[in-house]
């Protein structure tokens, strides 16, 4: 069977803070925040979403730059809305559309506050160049996970074959077709292969889309303990090229070939 996709996916904690307001570590140089729409209305600080990403990691030096993607006016004031401006930096305010960009040169952590809308809230923090070097080989294992998945028709559907760079892996598969669900289930492989069976065939126009998303490492009921990338980690379209239906599609047809042969008695030169 041919190889439908190879997935290897690193955790990106910028876009995973975009997504779950946690610390955005993928560049130490700069930094870039919104101020999303909606966000002069209360709400957005009850998901820590009223600036995204909500904490930003920058070197000593490194530049912070946020853009005002609301429809309302703005600013960005260090320090907090109890305790009031710090004095580190303050945009005043600034229009819809426009940006605001600061320098960070001291090691330590900077809230910031909107002063006209003071439930926005966000933090910086500045780190010295190349503080988490040492860490990073090891961080970058943790976030990798490498899978193949392959695929062969079967009789009345399709068997998805995944092949993991890991024992335990926990992960839910969903494949879809047609914008409709057909298969979604949370598994565990104790070894580094699995298999799933899919009720339909794919089709060069009709394929069958299959996302597997990592849960974590580790053994089942032990959540608190895996460990590992958490997030899609491959995705693949199934579209089987020569499985079992085919073969019996050219097994009749060889059949028919050589009756109509032996009938005429013509010998086909091939």
């Amino acid at each position: 069977m041919k190889t439908i996709a190879i997935g290897s996916f690193f955790v990106l904690f910028a876009i995973v803070a975009g997504m779950f307001a946690s610390p955005a570590f993928a560049v130490h140089a700069t930094a870039s925040v919104s101020a999303p729409q909606g966000t002069s209305v209360p709400g957005c600080e009850t998901t820590n979403e009223c600036f995204i990403p909500y904490e930003v990691t920058v070197d000593v030096g490194g530049v912070v730059t946020w853009s005002n993607d609301d429809s309302a006016a703005h600013t960005v004031t260090a320090g907090s809305a109890a305790d009031g401006p710090s004095g580190v930096f303050d945009s005043s305010l600034f229009m819809a559309g426009t940006t605001f960009s600061h320098t960070f040169e001291a090691e330590g952590d900077f809230p910031y506050f909107c002063m006209v809308h003071p439930w926005m809230m966000g933090l910086v923090t500045v780190q010295a160049a190349g503080a988490d070097e040492d860490t990073h080989d090891d961080s970058m294992m943790d976030g990798e996970l490498m899978v193949v998945v392959t695929d062969s028709a079967v009789k009345g559907g399709t068997q998805v074959d995944l092949e993991f760079g890991e024992l335990h892996v926990n992960y839910e598969i969903t494949a879809t077709q047609n914008g409709e669900v057909i298969l979604q289930e949370t598994a565990h492989a104790m070894e580094m292969t699995a298999s799933h069976m899919v009720d339909s065939v794919g089709s060069d126009d009709n394929p069958i889309d299959v996302e597997i998303v990592s849960l974590g490492i580790g053994a089942p009921g032990e959540e608190d303990n895996w460990t590992g990338p958490v997030g899609t980690v491959a995705t693949a379209k199934v579209v089987p090229e020569f499985g079992t239906v085919a073969m019996m599609i050219l097994s009749v047809a060889i059949i028919s070939i050589v009756a109509i042969t032996a009938k005429s008695r013509v010998i086909p030169r091939f």
